[in-house]
């Protein structure tokens, strides 16, 4: 079986091909400035790299031009469209009505709808690009892998704020979560690569990237997570604040005169640890600058490993213990020392890491001594290959 992977931005299309016998990335690729003139695709296959200036003024112009690259006789992986089996989607909120993945139908496409106010940016580039698919291969099986999906086993005293309940009633506020099919795979594959069954472990999982978030997964489910309402919840990240007294905002509103809007992305785009640093929006180069006498960026540093470590030995009292912890995102699995100090503050629980293991970017590796009281590993995530997974699973 062939999955055609897609992850719609409201201007960009990010794509895999995936042969599921295998596992084997057959083509993939991104379209970029959508809408746009100067719109531009590149496109992966064959060993090659192109990028092809080419105007696609909506999703479904930059899907029929995409197929179009995998049956290309210069680089072509598949000799027609009909060896695509199914297409797996790449969503974000589905709110309450939708707690796992799903064959998308018109009920799907009205929870998206319905679920706009919640992820302002992403749900209406889904439902744009389910619509487009539509179009382009009219019949062919679709699946939503949801973002919120994998956090819907969270008990209710995990996820309702302490705000006037009439607000979740109303509104759907309450906490949600995000990066949750990232979190099931890397939570799944260290169950594979242990030979363990994931029903007897107690995993805490660390996306750490551009975005972060920290998961507290037990027995296969998600019990709590930092994120909340929306993305900006939880850890510092590189440019989103994380968790904040609310009268912050509040405060900034008024000494600032900003909108509702404006202190929103103050909060989004320039803050965390590129807020606290004063630097580029670039975690390496943040992380560099902290080695120097930049004491901002050391502060910034420092908190962003404090509050991750504070996460993962509170997610050791939701579960009652933790038998493992997994690195993975960008940050995760390629900062060598961000790790180690975020260990080194869990010394107390029994974690110990084996500095020559952990001296490596980007491995499937354990990173913890053999007597470590927690297992630490670094497992590179592969949202794609379990969004494909989920799709075979569903269309099968």
């Amino acid at each position: 079986m062939k999955i055609l992977v897609l992850n719609c931005g409201s201007s960009s299309l990010k794509y895999q091909l995936i042969n599921m016998e295998t596992e084997e990335v057959l083509a993939s690729g991104k379209y970029e400035r959508i809408g746009e003139k100067e719109a531009f695709i590149t496109h992966k296959a064959c060993g090659k790299k192109v990028t092809i200036e080419h105007v696609a003024m909506d999703h479904t112009e930059a899907i029929d031009f995409t197929l179009k690259q995998l049956i290309n006789p210069e680089y072509k992986v598949i000799d027609s469209l009909d060896e695509v089996n199914a297409i797996g989607h790449r969503l974000v909120h589905g709110g309450e009505k939708i707690t796992q993945s799903v064959v998308i139908d018109d009920n799907v496409v009205e929870v998206l709808k319905e679920c706009t106010d919640l992820a302002p940016l992403h749900n209406p580039a889904g439902i744009m690009g389910i619509e487009a698919c539509k179009k382009v291969m009219p019949g062919k099986p679709m699946v939503g892998v949801f973002d919120t999906a994998f956090h819907q086993t969270m008990p209710k005293e995990h996820y309702i704020y302490p705000i006037p309940y009439e607000y979740y009633e109303k509104y759907g506020i309450r906490k949600y979560g995000f990066h949750g099919t990232s979190h099931m795979y890397v939570s799944n594959r260290l169950a594979e690569i242990t030979n363990r069954d994931i029903k007897d472990l107690k995993i805490v999982t660390c996306h750490l990237g551009q975005g972060s978030s920290i998961c507290a997964i037990d027995g296969g489910k998600s019990i709590d997570t930092s994120m909340g309402l929306t993305p900006l919840g939880g850890i510092p990240m590189v440019t989103r604040s994380g968790d904040l007294d609310p009268s912050v905002v509040t405060f900034l509103m008024k000494k600032e005169n900003l909108t509702a809007d404006g202190v929103e992305a103050v909060l989004n785009k320039k803050s965390g640890v590129q807020g606290i640093s004063g630097l580029a929006p670039d975690f390496r180069e943040i992380e560099a600058a902290s080695y120097t006498d930049n004491e901002r960026a050391q502060i910034a540093i420092k908190e962003f490993i404090y509050a991750i470590a504070s996460y993962i030995a509170k997610y050791a009292v939701a579960m009652g213990g933790i038998d493992s912890i997994i690195f993975t995102g960008g940050v995760g699995e390629n900062q060598i020392n961000i790790r180690k100090w975020i260990c080194e503050k869990l010394e107390f629980m029994g974690v110990k890491l084996d500095i020559d293991e952990n001296n490596m970017r980007g491995e499937e590796k354990r990173i913890s001594t053999q007597d470590s009281k927690i297992e630490v590993y670094v497992i590179p995530t592969n949202e794609e290959l379990m969004i494909a997974k989920e799709t075979e699973r569903l269309v099968k």
